[in-house]
């Protein structure tokens, strides 16, 4: 009877994510603009195209140079050769590498809202990776947690973004809330992305937002020297505070802790705790001057989403 009622919690809505999920997320693509299109473009890279560095952008032409041309684009070859000033001209370069860095670790096995956090994880790396093909850039990306790291290269091909689905999909289904978190994934899925990303990359950093310390915030600010990126803690309401529910027993690994959340104090406490770590994530992105989008277990993504991207610029992060 036991064994049942655990099969049936296993199965239940938001706990596991399963492929045919995260293939259906496709079609939901139209939904949130996360990319520009020919005729709109998205509050979400209008950032970006302001820092676009190395080969984030390509040559295109040269012409006469025009009254406001930015004077540092002047060809000064063609102007000596032809005794005119002429400049350079630059379009953004068509294909750009996303790569997806994925938490899928015991921190993100639990949930209070519609999902799991290491569902709303998968979900959101999912319709991102769906976006990023339909906008004909290169998809990868490294899932990392409980000492695993698994890595798709970043390719223009369905082929790779479903390798990359389906490895999430597989470390999703071992998250059983018993093993124990290494503490050093998140850095050395950094250190990884800084390897194997070049300047114009867009790293987006799906994770839990209990994961950045001190160590990941560096390795953050050094890759956000080279490539672009997107912040996307995930988080569940009981991270940032505790409902008033009495005594409260857990376990793990053998050790026990009982909390008395009747205790003003201790939830107190708690909540400045939840509170620290959301303004640590938002010094962060404003020092980089990279978009912060933390996700919510409470509410489906898509909405979240949607909002971000109808939000004012001040108010987005």
């Amino acid at each position: 009877m036991q064994a049942a009622r655990e099969e049936l919690r296993e199965e239940a809505p938001g706990i596991r994510v399963t492929l045919a999920e995260l293939i259906d997320i496709r079609h939901r693509v139209r939904e949130v603009p996360l990319f520009s299109t020919p005729h709109r473009r998205s509050p979400l890279v209008g950032l970006h195209h302001s820092r676009l560095r190395g080969r984030g952008i390509d040559f295109d032409q040269v012409r006469i140079y025009q009254p406001g041309d930015d004077v540092r684009t002047i060809d000064w070859r063609v102007t000596a050769r032809t005794q005119e000033p002429h400049t350079k001209l630059f379009h953004e370069e068509r294909e750009r590498p996303i790569y997806l860095l994925v938490e899928q670790s015991q921190h993100l096995f639990f949930g209070s809202g519609l999902n799991f956090k290491s569902v709303l994880a998968a979900q959101a790396a999912s319709l991102v990776g769906w976006a990023a093909l339909a906008h004909n850039d290169r998809v990868g990306g490294l899932v990392f947690g409980n000492g695993e790291h698994h890595e798709i290269k970043p390719r223009r091909s369905k082929q790779s973004l479903l390798q990359l689905l389906d490895r999430l999909v597989r470390v999703n289904r071992h998250l059983d809330g018993q093993q124990r978190v290494d503490p050093d994934a998140f850095g050395l899925a950094l250190r990884r992305a800084r390897e194997v990303l070049r300047p114009g990359s867009l790293a987006v950093i799906l994770c839990d937002e209990r994961t950045l310390s001190e160590a990941a915030e560096q390795q953050l600010s050094l890759l956000g020297r080279h490539v672009d990126l997107l912040l996307m803690p995930v988080f569940d309401p009981l991270d940032r505070a505790l409902p008033a529910a009495g005594l409260l027993r857990f376990a793990q690994y053998g050790a026990r802790l009982e909390l008395d959340t009747r205790d003003a104090g201790i939830r107190q406490a708690y909540r400045q705790l939840g509170e620290a770590r959301m303004a640590r994530w938002q010094r962060l992105a404003d020092r980089l001057r990279v978009i912060l989008m933390p996700l919510n277990t409470q509410y489906e993504l898509v909405a979240q989403l949607r909002e971000y991207l109808s939000a004012k610029p001040e108010g987005r992060r």
